[in-house]
């Protein structure tokens, strides 16, 4: 896992896999709630995708999804959007995640610090944890400088 400043938004424009942190809560309509931080970001530009994730976390539960449509993985922190992030929760998905950019060769994939925005955690406390998921130089963490 490598560390970087920057935009993930210009490195998804460059055609690479990003992630996305999640939380499996629905509205009544079946969209995910998706309102704060890259999530919101990637509902912005991508109106259909909260209805996406939606019937995906209804059928397949609170677990990383790889969006091909957008070269987006779900990355879920949360049990609920109004709590905050979930330290085994991020470990469980950062190992799936791995086996997953493994098994589709999804090299490299770019991500926030998860959890680590609006799920409230210290990335001192998160980076340990998921260092040993994202072993090698393609996991990259972009940090807004």
């Amino acid at each position: 896992m490598r560390e970087i400043e920057g935009d993930i938004w210009d490195y998804h424009a460059k055609g690479n896999w990003i992630t996305i942190t999640t939380n499996p809560i629905q509205r009544a309509d079946g969209a995910l709630i998706m309102g704060r931080g890259v999530a919101q970001q990637a509902k912005e530009r991508f109106p259909e995708l909260p209805y996406v994730l939606g019937r995906l976390v209804a059928s397949g539960g609170n677990v990383p999804y790889k969006l091909d449509r957008w070269k987006i993985v779900s990355f879920p922190v949360k049990h609920h959007w109004q709590q905050p992030a979930d330290t085994s929760l991020i470990v469980q998905s950062a190992e799936m995640i791995r086996d997953l950019c493994q098994e589709f060769q999804i090299r490299p994939l770019y991500m926030v610090r998860p959890g680590c925005g609006n799920g409230g955690l210290s990335w001192v406390h998160v980076k340990p944890l998921i260092q040993a998921a994202f072993y090698d130089e393609d996991f990259v963490i972009v940090e807004r400088g």
